[in-house]
Parts: structure tokens; C-alpha cells; sequence
């Protein structure tokens, strides 16, 4: 039995055979000799894909000229400057501060905390509602998990959930209704602009109903770019498309390339304001955010996307994925597709062997994540046409071979 705890799985389903050993370019060996293309970019955080020599080298560095420095009431030369360029990065005038954090989901419990200390500077004490999204995900520590819209196990672990409403973002005058109801209680609405659970698109008239609520009852906007922020979707942040800017953004996954334990919030100049005009501090800490090494792993990752123009080549292997996932699709009977860019499900049909599927993509030599009735596909930007193809050739070969208990899923 391995020694160490597997996330999501059950202790009888842990293994310690064919455990990876490396990881090079988009290709993972492990233990038994095998390699796998990797379909999901690591965990979706590794959008340069592996062992990128300019991350690399910058962490280095870090660590020998300054091996910790803390954020902790003070700062530091590396995490001034990955801050000034993470806002550089958001657009020019978007937002005026950075919170460093270690993680997306203790990002997103510290923006629950920002979002009611905001109100309450702001004299409105009774805003501590905070809406989220039916079947989302913004992570498993107590906050972000009460956040989460789909069932991770919260009554077990007692989250507390009586500050949080979910709605269906499907359904925008749900969110209505909810705000003639509550509106005056509401700190924020947070929000995946591409949910991670099955990689369904947030819709612009969703986000109509959020924007007027935001100018009539006074909460904030936060995006969650956890998942969909570095090229992810096509931009460098999927909400720079949005109609309107939010007023938090949370990121992290590609912020280093998957190298570091790392995340940031970024706070518009609106909310930077409230905090300065009445000098209020805000009462967080982690011991490693912010670190020297993290800090310059988020330089890295910026400086390589603007000098490998990894947007542009993100661009191309999502139209090369849009057609072969379009190719599976018009195989496979009943199946359908979601997602956008980078982020992109199969959904098949409905008594498809999803662990199935996904276990014997493994075997096959491509690595894939399994969604509700559905394999996730969320490749590194770097894809060449070739590999790309190689990696669809498994993943379309594995699924018209298989049969459920209905016959063949494939034509």
C-alpha cells in the first residue's frame, strides 16, 4: 500500500504501479516504461508544458539569491515585481493590487473574507450572502468548498453553507428572483467564466442578469480563472472578453507553469481604493505566499507567453482540437461537446463507462480526465499539429472500441 494519501480515491483503489518518474515537453514515463501523451496539462496548470528551461531556470535563481522572503506585514523585491506584472498582464488600468496566496482554493477563501470586509468598509454590514454557481467548483478547503455547487461531500465535513446561495446560471431569472429576495444582503457573486466541471460556458445573457444586479443592490464580481485564466480559453484571462470587468480576479493553475504553490487575487482600483481611503488592513497570512521562488516562476510564465506568443499558438491548437473533438462527436452516437479554446469535454452517452473510458485512454497512451458523462480534454498550449493528432488518434480509437452494456457507443 503507497504511503502516500491519493486525492478523490478511495484507500482500496490506491496504486503505487506505473507511477509517473518524468515529465517532458507534453509526454509522461512511468515506472513500468510507459509513456502517455498528457491530455489535461498536469492538473490544467501546465500550460508550457513540461520542464519549460526559462521557469526552470528563473525558480533557480530565486532560490539562490533569496531562498524565502515573507509578505507578512512587508514585501519583497520579487513579489513587487511579479505583482506589477500580473496587473500589467490583466490590462492596462483593470486592477490596482495583488493578494499572493499558495493555492486556488485558499485564493477563494480569502476573497470571501475580502469581499465582506469590502462591504462592511462600504457601511453595508448586512452584505455577507455570497452567491456561486449550481455544479461549479472553486476547490476543497472549508470556504472554497461551501462554494462549490456540486456535491464534494460538504455535510460530512460540516461546511457551513447558510451564507451561500447557488444558482443555475442556465437559468438567469433564477438569479433574479433571488436578488427581489436578497439583493440587499449580497456581498458577491462568484463565478467560473468556463465552469471546470464539465467545462460548461457561463453565457452572455448569465452574465447580463450579474452585471445589472451589480448596479442595482452594490455587490462585487469575482471571476474565478483558476482554471481558466493563462490562454486557457483564448485570452490570457477568459473575463477580458466579459461585457464588463469583474471586480476580483482569482488565479492560479498555468500563474506558474505548475511549478510552485501559488495563486493571486487581483482587486480593481475600486476596491483597492475602499481599502486605502479608510487604511484598512487585511487580516491574512501564509508563510509561502509570495515566496522569492514563486514569484519568479509567475515572471517566467509571463515573459514566456509574451516572447513565445503562446496565446497565438494556443489559438491554433484549439481550432486543431475543435476539429478532431468535432470528429469524435460526429462518430459517436448521442455524443455532444462543451467548452471553449483549450477547455473542451466530450459528453457521451449517458450509461458510458466514463472511469472506463478514461482508464483504458491510459493504457492506450493518452491521458484524459474524466467530467460528468464525460472525458475532459485540456491540452498544453505548446501542442504540436502532430502530437495533438496523436493524442486525438487514442482518444477517438479507445471510444469507438468500446461497447456498454447497450451494444457498441461507437458507430
Amino acid at each position: 500500500m503507497p504511503g502516500t494519501t491519493q486525492f478523490f480515491t478511495p484507500p482500496s483503489s490506491f496504486t503505487a504501479s506505473s507511477i509517473p518518474i518524468s515529465a517532458h515537453g507534453t509526454t509522461i514515463t512511468y515506472a513500468d516504461g510507459s509513456q502517455c501523451l498528457d491530455g489535461i496539462s498536469g492538473l490544467w496548470n501546465v500550460p508550457l508544458g513540461y520542464g519549460h528551461q526559462g521557469v526552470a531556470d528563473a525558480v533557480h535563481q530565486a532560490l539562490l539569491e533569496a531562498s524565502y522572503l515573507t509578505c507578512f506585514r512587508s514585501t519583497h523585491r520579487w513579489a513587487e515585481r511579479a505583482s506589477d506584472a500580473l496587473l500589467k498582464a490583466a490590462g492596462p488600468g483593470r486592477y490596482g493590487r495583488t493578494i499572493h496566496a499558495t493555492s486556488g482554493s485558499a485564493a477563494l477563501d480569502s476573497t470571501m473574507k475580502v469581499v465582506r470586509q469590502i462591504q462592511i468598509l462600504r457601511d453595508e454590514p448586512n452584505r455577507r450572502v455570497i452567491v456561486s454557481l449550481k455544479g461549479s467548483y472553486h476547490g476543497t478547503t472549508l470556504g472554497a468548498m461551501s462554494l462549490t455547487g456540486e456535491d464534494l461531500g460538504q455535510k460530512m465535513y460540516g461546511i457551513d453553507t447558510r451564507m451561500i446561495r447557488h444558482v443555475d446560471h442556465h437559468r438567469p431569472r433564477d438569479l433574479e428572483r433571488l436578488l427581489d429576495r436578497e439583493g440587499d444582503r449580497i456581498a458577491a457573486v462568484v463565478l467560473e467564466p468556463v465552469q471546470g466541471s464539465g467545462t460548461h460556458v457561463v453565457g452572455e445573457q448569465f452574465l447580463a442578469a450579474v452585471f445589472e444586479g451589480r448596479r442595482r443592490h452594490g455587490y462585487l464580481i469575482v471571476a474565478d480563472e483558476v482554471a481558466t485564466g493563462f490562454g486557457r480559453t483564448g485570452p490570457l484571462f477568459a473575463s477580458q472578453a466579459w461585457a464588463e470587468d469583474p471586480d476580483i480576479l482569482v488565479t492560479s493553475k498555468g500563474l506558474t507553469n505548475g511549478t510552485q504553490a501559488a495563486s493571486a487575487i487581483l482587486l480593481s482600483h475600486t476596491v483597492t481604493q475602499t481599502l486605502d481611503e479608510t487604511d484598512s488592513p487585511f487580516m491574512h497570512g501564509e508563510t509561502q505566499a509570495g515566496s522569492p521562488a514563486s514569484c519568479a516562476a509567475i515572471l517566467a510564465t509571463l515573459r514566456a507567453f509574451e516572447e513565445e506568443d503562446i496565446l497565438g499558438h494556443g489559438r491554433l491548437v484549439a481550432a486543431h482540437l475543435d476539429a478532431r473533438i468535432r470528429a469524435v462527436v460526429e462518430r459517436v452516437p448521442g455524443a455532444s461537446s462543451t467548452g471553449t479554446g483549450c477547455f473542451r469535454s466530450i459528453r457521451l452517452p449517458g450509461n458510458s463507462d466514463i472511469p472506463g473510458i478514461v482508464s483504458r485512454c491510459r493504457a492506450h497512451g493518452a491521458v484524459v480526465q474524466p467530467g460528468p458523462s464525460s472525458i475532459q480534454l485540456v491540452p498544453a498550449l505548446v501542442y504540436t499539429p502532430s502530437a495533438l493528432d496523436h493524442l486525438m488518434d487514442r482518444v477517438e480509437d479507445t471510444i469507438a472500441s468500446l461497447k456498454d452494456s447497450h451494444g457498441t457507443v461507437a458507430a
